[in-house]
């Protein structure tokens, strides 16, 4: 079912790119606004200051759609007769008819623009939505300071459509697949706009610092996979301004920027160093200002010291392997005084994945057990169970390991523990998830599990 949902998620994100090119003709060309009856009167003009926004806006929405689309498809635009759309190619994705099928959405959260909900399709795929949230501060300030509810819903919903150019155009697994969008009337604003993408679960960092060390540097390694990614896109050096945990989602274990619609692709003009200035709670930092006038890698740096605030900090050295924390040490140290950039951070990050998953950060001394153990094939054993921190389960001991001889080293590190049953469960690095015991007396068959029973104190 899961490898189902995964085509179905891929098929859907291919198709997205298509639905994209159509919201911008609908929102950005001229002519192809929908006609309004007759018999409506003109709207009143925009004030001034609400129109430069618009234009700014847009203009940002078109600097990002003329990197995005090719030469002969920007050309096709501009010979598009007013109601028809070149650009509406098929296969379709997911659209308002898919929406209009599925039983009520339910609320998840909101921000300044946003408001997100999730809504189930069916049994196998659930999306986010993402709308302009009328009764958001972004909309309540605008209608309050220029009383234009629909100016004001075209100024955030232009920050939506960013985001879905964005999302389109930078594919990558850390960041939220774009699945389609859905545009139609709705109350008293026409024309509304929603994105429809892959749905995550929320990053709660209390609850990721509870995790074991294993997930808590996938997080990490993510972020900075991500991160890399972004250093070096099709677009140039992105940057986040909003960095923030709640920027980020978890899906199938692995973290994934869900808002762009704060993002940069600009690096900061200069003309002497001091131009350069970043500035943190914590602390600020001055950057060489290039040649060409940019702030150099400030992109980069940005988003990287914000990883270090808000994820490396607290999510990578805690519990971890004693041969493996120099190094960790390292990234946290580097990046906090940005003396690393991206490409040393995860050529770092990647050394220690590797040392994990291939066993050598336990070093190449020769473990001698303190007891003998007893394999029992196809066995394991019922309750039983002590509490460990940290588990992969709540009411047991449930920890990964490389091999045998680590599982031994646990359980003779455990005072509780005069057992342990090997599964055939892998964590994401392929190590295997044993469950440690208190003793061996209630032992059952289990083709799927191997227990080893400490004989000898």
């Amino acid at each position: 079912m899961r490898q189902r949902r995964r085509r179905l998620a891929v098929a859907l994100g291919l198709c997205a790119s298509f639905f994209v090119a159509t919201v911008l003709n609908v929102l950005l060309v001229p002519g192809s606004e929908r006609r309004r009856p007759p018999e409506e009167p003109p709207e009143d003009p925009e004030p001034r200051e609400l129109a430069w926004q618009l234009r700014e806006r847009q203009r940002e929405v078109l600097r990002l759609r003329a990197r995005q689309v090719s030469a002969l498809e920007r050309r096709l635009m501009d010979l598009e007769p007013p109601g028809q759309r070149l650009l509406a190619l098929e296969p379709p994705g997911l659209g308002c008819a898919e929406l209009g099928g599925a039983p009520g959405a339910q609320y998840l959260g909101s921000g300044y623009t946003k408001a997100v909900h999730r809504l189930a399709l069916n049994r196998s795929l659930a999306v986010a939505l993402k709308t302009v949230d009328l009764g958001g501060h972004d909309m309540e300030s605008c209608v309050r300071q220029y009383g234009a509810a629909r100016d004001c819903y075209r100024l955030a919903a232009y920050k939506i459509l960013k985001e879905m150019v964005l999302l389109q155009r930078l594919r990558h697994p850390n960041v939220l697949q774009l699945y389609g969008y859905c545009y139609k009337d709705s109350s008293d604003i026409p024309d509304t706009l929603t994105a429809i993408t892959e749905l995550g679960a929320p990053l709660e960092m209390i609850q990721l610092l509870q995790t074991s060390w294993e997930d808590r540097f996938r997080i990490c390694l993510s972020l900075v996979r991500l991160l890399h990614f972004l250093a070096h896109s099709p677009l140039g050096s992105v940057t986040l301004l909003d960095f923030r945990p709640r920027q980020f989602v978890i899906v199938d274990g692995e973290l994934k920027v869900t808002d762009l619609d704060d993002a940069s692709i600009e690096e900061t003009a200069c003309s002497s160093h001091s131009d350069c200035f970043m500035e943190f709670p914590a602390r600020n930092f001055t950057l060489p200002c290039s040649a060409e006038g940019r702030c150099q890698n400030m992109n980069e740096k940005r988003n990287l010291y914000n990883a270090y605030r808000f994820f490396f900090t607290y999510l990578l050295p805690h519990s971890a392997p004693s041969l493996l924390r120099p190094l960790l040490d390292a990234v946290v140290n580097a990046t906090g005084e940005l003396r690393w950039g991206i490409d040393e951070t995860i050529g770092q990050l990647e050394k220690v994945l590797y040392l994990y998953k291939s066993g050598l950060y336990l070093g190449n001394t020769t473990r001698t057990p303190k007891a003998e153990y007893r394999r029992m094939p196809e066995a394991s054993i019922s309750d039983e169970d002590y509490k460990c921190w940290p588990s992969y389960h709540h009411k047991g001991c449930l920890l990964s390991v490389f091999d045998v001889a680590e599982a031994i080293e646990v359980c003779e590190n455990h005072s509780q523990c005069s057992a342990f049953v090997w599964t055939n469960q892998t964590t994401w690095t392929g190590r295997h998830l044993v469950f440690f015991k208190m003793g061996s007396s209630q032992l059952m068959k289990d083709p799927a599990k191997m227990t080893y029973v400490k004989v000898t104190g």
